[in-house]
């Protein structure tokens, strides 16, 4: 009988093990953990993202309840007490990096040659609780920060970076590499100029949300062959310019949008852009939305809202498990042609996700039991019948 891998299995099959090791080595991750490596740790926290489990017990007793499917995943039993210390000391570069191999992996799979590249930059908080003593506080509550640069076209996060609550989001959002091509698209709170000089030095394009503290002078009046898009309305289109003394007067085109939502809110908006229509540009403002919609899928669908560990290491570990998970359900949705919903999509395989079936037959029913003898349906056939 040939065999036939759980979707457990399957899922994982994109990360490759001979850079996963390569990366280990590197990063010195087995230095504490010989007899945890880096591999069990990273399938312990997948398994944990995909089932479900929200307690170090409950990924134990699941995980170690299917013994017969550790040796094709590459692991082995799962020890409670050395996958929290694992969580607490193994390098978060490892999980980065494999993130990171996995991004490239699903962009390239949904890259288009001609197709316009559009890079939503924002930041969602992650609450702690008053469990984690240690996290920054708010006024509120505890908590971390998640920062992510995510390619809308594609539906995939091209860059994490988990901070403390503290800090600010330009300090992060201005790191990732400035890709040819691309138009990056932020809200208001990325205001800082000589990133905005950047992009436009790179040739790159922006949009943005006017804060109400700068100070703009119209110069040029755009007329308006469109004013009415999906939900708003446009109702004026100017080309500005800083009114602000000394250095930091800006050296480059600006456009200012107004913008009327159905609500009847006014937003303003900023962007270098000056071949899009003002409908375009506010429709790619508008498409910033789906960050949102990638934040709330993920609090609601993977599990960091309960942590398997209290400490630093350990919330950082698991958001990093958590994204990875989101990348290889995405790789694996478009490798099978699946065209279910992404959410219906993870709620099967968290049901099937340690049975032996395909993932392109993930919602079907099971196949009839072809062993079993077909009754004749010729009136000619004599029938024999034991009571």
């Amino acid at each position: 009988m040939r065999f036939r891998d759980s979707i457990f299995g399957r899922l994982l099959e994109p990360i490759n093990r001979r850079q996963f090791q390569t990366v280990v080595d590197r990063l010195d991750g087995d230095a504490y953990d010989k007899s945890f490596r880096s591999w069990d740790h990273l399938v312990a926290l997948i398994y944990a993202q995909l089932s479900g489990n929200d307690s170090l017990r409950a990924v134990v007793e699941g995980f170690n309840a299917n013994p017969q499917h550790h040796y094709h995943l590459g692991s082995g039993k799962l020890p409670r007490s050395t996958l929290s210390d694992a969580n607490a000391r193994r390098p978060v570069g490892i999980f980065a990096q494999i993130f990171s191999n996995l991004s490239t992996m699903a962009g390239q799979q949904t890259r288009r040659e001609g197709a316009e590249m559009v890079r939503l930059i924002d930041a969602s908080p992650i609450p702690l609780g008053k469990v984690c003593s240690w996290a920054a506080w708010n006024g509120r509550i505890r908590r971390m920060k998640l920062h992510v640069v995510y390619d809308p076209k594609g539906d995939v996060p091209s860059c994490v970076e988990v901070t403390a609550a503290n800090v600010n989001d330009i300090e992060i959002g201005r790191h990732p590499p400035i890709q040819p091509g691309a138009t990056y698209v932020f809200d208001k709170g990325y205001c800082r100029f000589d990133w905005w000089r950047k992009i436009n030095d790179r040739k790159e394009l922006f949009v943005t949300r006017a804060k109400t503290s700068i100070r703009l002078r119209s110069v040029k009046h755009r007329s308006l062959r469109k004013r009415k898009g999906d939900g708003f309305e446009i109702f004026a289109d100017d080309e500005v310019k800083l009114v602000s003394k000394g250095d930091s007067r800006l050296p480059m085109p600006l456009r200012r949008i107004k913008v009327r939502r159905e609500n009847g809110g006014v937003i303003t908006l900023l962007t270098n852009d000056l071949a899009r229509t003002a409908v375009e540009v506010a429709a790619l403002y508008k498409s910033r939305w789906q960050i949102e919609l990638l934040f709330r899928w993920i609090k609601q669908h993977l599990d960091i809202r309960k942590f398997l560990g209290t400490n630093d290491n350990a919330i950082r570990l698991q958001v990093l498990a958590a994204m990875i998970a989101y990348l290889l359900l995405r790789i694996a949705a478009r490798a099978n042609c699946i065209k279910m919903l992404p959410l219906s999509f993870a709620e099967l395989v968290g049901q099937f996700l340690l049975t032996r079936r395909s993932l392109d037959s993930i919602d079907k029913p099971p196949p009839i039991n072809l062993s079993r003898r077909k009754c004749s349906t010729s009136p000619n056939q004599i029938e024999f019948c034991y009571a």
